[in-house]
C-alpha cells in the first residue's frame, strides 16, 4: 500500500493511491500544479496509479471549476499567466515575497545580473530599489516589462522563440545569445531541486534554456518556495554542486533544509 504525503498550507494531508476517491485526486492535482506552476498528464497519472484519462477528466472538472487551466498535455496554475493577473492569485506569493526581499541583499551597484522566468523572480524585479544601478538579462517578457520602470536598470531582452505557456525564450538563437554573455548572479527560476540529483524539469526546452543560463554565470542563485525541496522532475538541469546560494522564505537553520546542510551550497 503507497501514500504520498503533501503539506497542505495548514496540515499535512495523507493521500493512500490505492484507495484514493476522485477529491482526494483532485485535491492531489491542484497542490501539484499549485507549486510547480506546470503539470504533465503523463506525470501525473504516473505518480496517482490511474489512467491518463482519468487524469484528464478530473483537469477537465478543475478547469470548469476555475481552480487551474487546462493546456494541452496537462494544466498549468491560475497563478501562472502571472502578467495577467493579480498578484494575490499567485500561489504562495507571501513567501514568494520574502525570498524576493532577501535576494536584493545579494545585489550591488554595477553588477549584471540574469533573471529567468517564474513568479518568484517576478517579485525580485518588482522590488529591485529603484536607485539600484544594474544591467538585467532576461529571456522573460513579464520581467522585462517590469524592469522598464526601474530607470537605473539596462533591460536586455534575450530574444528568440517565444514559449506561449511560460512567456520566455526558448530555442537555439536565446541559448546562442546566452553563450556571448558572463554574469555576476543568475537566479534561476526553480521548479524542483533535491540534495541529491540538483535542479530538474519537465520541459526539456526549459532544461536547455537553463543549462545555458548556468553556463553563462559565475554565481548561480536558486529561490525557491519550501515545498518544492525534495522534488524531482524528469530531466535533470545541474547536479547540486552548481548551486551557490540556495533562498527560501525559511531560516537558515530550519529543519527542512537540513538535507542540504551537508552541501556546498549558502542558505538564505
Amino acid at each position: 500500500m503507497q501514500y504520498y504525503a503533501v503539506f497542505a498550507k495548514y496540515n499535512l494531508v495523507l493521500f493512500n493511491f490505492d484507495f484514493m476517491l476522485k477529491e482526494e485526486r483532485k485535491q492531489f492535482i491542484l497542490n501539484e500544479v499549485r507549486i510547480h506552476s506546470r503539470v504533465l498528464l503523463t506525470d501525473l497519472a504516473s505518480l496517482l496509479k490511474v489512467s491518463v484519462d482519468t487524469v484528464r477528466r478530473d483537469i477537465k472538472e478543475l478547469d470548469k471549476e476555475n481552480k487551474l487551466k487546462k493546456v494541452h498535455g496537462g494544466a498549468v496554475s491560475l497563478g501562472f499567466d502571472y502578467y495577467h493577473i493579480p498578484s494575490h492569485q499567485v500561489y504562495s506569493i507571501e513567501k514568494k515575497a520574502a525570498i524576493a526581499e532577501k535576494a536584493i541583499h545579494l545585489l550591488k551597484d554595477g553588477q549584471v545580473i540574469l533573471l529567468s522566468g517564474g513568479t518568484t523572480n517576478l517579485e525580485l524585479a518588482k522590488r529591485l530599489p529603484h536607485k539600484l544601478h544594474l544591467t538585467c538579462f532576461t529571456p522573460s517578457l513579464s520581467i522585462a516589462i517590469q524592469l522598464l520602470s526601474k530607470k537605473n536598470v539596462e533591460v536586455i531582452f534575450i530574444g528568440g522563440r517565444v514559449s506561449k505557456d511560460s512567456q520566455i525564450t526558448v530555442g537555439g538563437s536565446a541559448i546562442n545569445m546566452l553563450s556571448e554573455i558572463k554574469v555576476d548572479l543568475c537566479f534561476l527560476g526553480t521548479n524542483s531541486i533535491h540534495p541529491r540529483d540538483g535542479l530538474t524539469e519537465f520541459d526539456w526546452e526549459i532544461v536547455q534554456l537553463k543549462k545555458a543560463m548556468i553556463h553563462s554565470s559565475k554565481k548561480i542563485i536558486s529561490p525557491s518556495i519550501s515545498e518544492k525541496l525534495g522534488s524531482l522532475q524528469r530531466y535533470k538541469i545541474c547536479g547540486p554542486e552548481e548551486i551557490d546560494i540556495l533562498i527560501t522564505e525559511l531560516e537558515p537553520w530550519d529543519s527542512k533544509l537540513e538535507p542540504f546542510k551537508n552541501l556546498n551550497i549558502q542558505l538564505l
